[in-house]
């Protein structure tokens, strides 16, 4: 660890350590809500007669906390670290750069707080209220500027691979945010406001910023994560530089197609809908030349799966990535849809995304960051291997659970008897549901036990780290005094 101490002069390294502390605290809070409101669902007497903690309310937390602070700040980190690394230049704007810290986790606190209150915007999507609202666009906008400016001061002539996924998602993401949440405030001083869009549009700028949060948000960002901390790990250069370079052209350009397939059967037109559903089928091959890149790149390590638990979360993600990415274009066919949407099924397909994938690549990245950060190695190792297979096993259950659940329901849902009338009543479909909830209950407690064995790890780690380096520090000083 003795090149730390001279990178640590040369790059902005509290910023990532901020970011990467807070990651862990929003990944705890937001997964103990998570497993808190599956409970609901499994046991309704846990909806007690407390409006800010009922199902409603507690959902766009979680939803809130998991994405935008946890995956969020993972994000900040994470691409603050690889810029600086690649580009071979100190981050550009330190002010700039601690102003999206304090605004994005202040936009994220705030949003969790406005939820448990009842205010939202009542939409599916982004349902902050405007002044929120603003303040996240500020932030995202000096995000933005500070990571553009880094690559434009850089030492180095090429924009490394992971880069452009970062890029494409901060832009990209700013445009979904500023379009989607336009609005009309009804005064300087309510929270309450009125949406620019209206009806069918409404529903279509949902969807549009929905899929494509999952698009760029959820998946181009932590591709960035991928193509830089997989090979950096396992010593490795990326299997094939331009298969990278086509992924990234193609997945950024189909993305932004697909959102209306989350809307067969509705008002929208059916040649929208049904676009939409092509550039989805069309999405396999890029999403799948991306795993194939990472998993070919970890071929000549397979031999570090004994005993190197990092390795494992890195496949372990890709092999979701791979997965979560087959399942999404399988549903948005409409002979699927009609039997998919709406039910269970297509929550257990988002968290096969966003815990096999989104989850399991950034907690790799952070046992891979974290020892850099603080100029030690991880506290135990047998701790990550504990979080591996509680984190793993929980996947499986839950999504396992869900598809159940989903199939079940969609098929109960759409069976006739003999007369033509519906062989099962609503709540039938309910009851039907209280087994696999329980099964989705334990498996997202597993992921969580797993989450604070992390918390527990990263935070004594970080006490080792400052303990050897005041005393480095002070050996140092000794030295000077003697000398």
């Amino acid at each position: 660890m003795a090149n730390e101490a001279v990178t640590t002069e040369q790059y902005n390294y509290d910023i990532v350590r901020s970011f990467t502390i807070m990651t862990i605290v929003w990944g705890v809070l937001g997964m103990l809500v998570g497993v808190y409101i599956a409970s609901e669902l499994a046991w309704p007497f846990m909806n007690f007669d407390i409006a800010a903690i009922t199902f409603g309310r507690l959902r766009p937390v979680h939803t809130t906390l998991v994405v935008f602070g946890f995956g969020g700040s993972a994000l900040f980190a994470t691409s603050y670290y690889v810029v600086q690394r690649t580009c071979q230049v100190r981050l550009w704007g330190t002010g700039l750069a601690k102003f999206t810290f304090w605004g994005w986790q202040l936009s994220v606190g705030l949003a969790a707080i406005s939820y448990m209150m009842g205010y939202t915007q009542a939409r599916e999507y982004a349902e902050m209220v405007w002044p929120i609202d603003l303040l996240i666009a500020v932030t995202w906008v000096s995000y933005l500027v500070v990571f553009v400016m880094t690559l434009v001061n850089r030492s180095q002539p090429h924009i490394y691979v992971a880069n452009w996924f970062f890029i494409s998602f901060i832009l990209a993401t700013a445009l979904l945010h500023i379009f989607n949440n336009m609005a009309v405030p009804v005064s300087m001083f309510s929270l309450e406001s009125y949406s620019l869009h209206a009806g069918v549009q409404d529903a279509m700028t949902q969807w549009w910023y929905g899929h494509n949060a999952v698009g760029f948000f959820l998946t181009a960002a932590f591709l960035g994560m991928m193509y830089y901390f997989i090979p950096k790990h396992v010593g490795r250069p990326i299997y094939s530089y331009r298969l990278s370079i086509i992924h990234f052209w193609a997945l950024i350009f189909l993305y932004m197609w697909v959102g209306a397939h989350h809307l067969h059967w509705t008002a929208l037109p059916d040649w929208t809908s049904t676009l939409a559903a092509t550039f989805s089928i069309m999405l396999l091959l890029p999403s799948w030349g991306g795993m194939i890149n990472g998993i070919m790149t970890l071929s000549g390590a397979w031999d570090r799966l004994r005993s190197d638990p990092v390795v494992r979360f890195m496949i372990v993600s890709l092999s979701f990535y791979g997965m979560s990415t087959f399942e999404g274009p399988l549903m948005s066919l409409k002979s699927v849809n009609a039997l998919s949407h709406y039910t269970d099924w297509t929550v257990g397909h988002v968290h096969s995304g966003a815990l096999g994938w989104v989850a399991m690549i950034t907690f790799g990245s952070l046992y891979h960051l974290i020892p850099r950060l603080w100029g030690t190695k991880m506290y135990s190792e047998k701790m990550i291997f504990a979080h591996f297979w509680l984190a793993t096993i929980g996947i499986v259950l839950y999504i396992s659970a869900l598809w159940v659940a989903g199939i079940g329901q969609g098929l109960m849902l759409r069976a006739f008897d003999e007369y033509g009338n519906l062989a099962y009543t609503f709540i039938e479909s309910v009851s039907f549901l209280h087994t696999p909830y329980v099964v989705r209950t334990i498996g997202g407690l597993f992921f969580l036990t797993g989450m604070i064995i992390m918390a527990y790890n990263v935070f004594m780690t970080i006490r080792k780290g400052r303990v050897e380096g005041a005393a480095l520090d002070a050996k140092l000083a000794a030295k000077l005094a003697n000398a």
